[in-house]
């Protein structure tokens, strides 16, 4: 991956600046907004990584897309202006967020659901993954409809599967070893 040492120890040097100015939560959820808007958008890292738009353009369009920075943040963004390397802010952002969940034992659940989690339903999973590890966790949510309807919560090696896809393959499977039924 491009940039991806460079981006390592950007992200280390904004943590341990935002640590010191007591910001590390704020540029936290700048960062987990930074790299969700560049992942669903391939014309903004375009834009990012091409070399003939000027650095004045890049930072203010930054700041349009993204209202109310912290000053971490956006001091961050100037770096990476600076030294012409804004084109990894996503890989920097995905670092920064790697870096602040192991300072803070924040664990990274991921919920894959038939249809997109509801801000009640995503309430109810993080509560889950509480009980089942004793620790917080911030959740990536994934959509598969092949799953029919339920979800699968995986945090770590633990994996915890209520979907209906499984509830109908293991259905079908007792179903099949059944001798009254496979006669049928």
């Amino acid at each position: 991956m491009v940039g991806a040492r460079a981006a390592k120890r950007y992200a280390k040097a904004i943590l341990s600046l935002a640590k010191d100015k007591g910001t590390a939560k704020a540029v936290y959820s700048d960062m987990q907004s930074i790299r969700q808007t560049m992942l669903g958008s391939r014309e903004l890292q375009g834009f990012l990584g091409s070399p003939i738009i000027k650095n004045s353009l890049k930072k203010s369009s930054l700041l349009a897309i993204f209202k109310n920075l912290d000053e971490t943040t956006k001091g961050s963004i100037d770096v990476l202006l600076e030294n012409g390397r804004i084109n990894i802010l996503e890989v920097v952002a995905r670092e920064y967020i790697s870096f602040y969940n192991k300072d803070n034992q924040i664990q990274e659940a991921v919920v894959t659901t038939a249809v997109p989690l509801d801000a009640d339903l995503e309430k109810q999973v993080l509560a889950k993954v509480k009980e089942l590890t004793g620790s917080e966790a911030s959740l990536k949510k994934m959509i598969d409809e092949s799953i029919i309807g339920g979800f699968i919560l995986r945090v770590g090696d633990l994996q915890y599967d209520a979907s209906v896809a499984r509830n109908l393959a293991d259905a079908k499977r007792r179903l099949k070893d059944n001798t009254y039924v496979s006669k049928i």
